[in-house]
């Protein structure tokens, strides 16, 4: 049992049409406040992608051949070894590209208003 397509068809209307916008620039900002979320979760996503791959290898031939990994490091262990580097890969690189991406947007306005640029800070 699907959805019909002219039900599908006025759900987007529906929400396309509370984003009324004033000004061409307002489609812009919210734009602006999507994307870069958007953009943290797929990067995240591929680096979880990889960073589990090149830990699972390592960790399922380890629990093979080694025999203190063989007697105590069950299956749950081994998932739980794996989920966790993927898991804590996803979170720093999200959080890396949220904070570039704010970064960039704070200089930017930065220079545009005052017309200096903008200095490091000294620590």
């Amino acid at each position: 049992m699907s959805i019909p397509s002219d039900v599908v068809g006025v759900r987007a209307n529906k929400r396309s049409s509370f984003m009324v916008a004033a000004s061409p620039n307002e489609l812009r900002v919210i734009d602006s406040k999507i994307s870069p979320t958007q953009d943290a979760v797929q990067r995240g996503l591929k680096m979880a992608i990889i960073a589990g791959s090149v830990v699972a290898v390592p960790t399922l031939v380890g629990c093979r051949v080694i025999p203190w990994a063989k007697a105590n490091l069950n299956y749950s262990a081994q998932a739980l070894s794996i989920s966790a580097a993927a898991i804590s890969t996803f979170f720093v690189t999200a959080d890396k590209a949220i904070l570039k991406n704010a970064r960039g947007n704070t200089i930017g306005k930065y220079d545009k208003s005052s017309g200096h640029e903008a200095t490091p800070i000294q620590r």
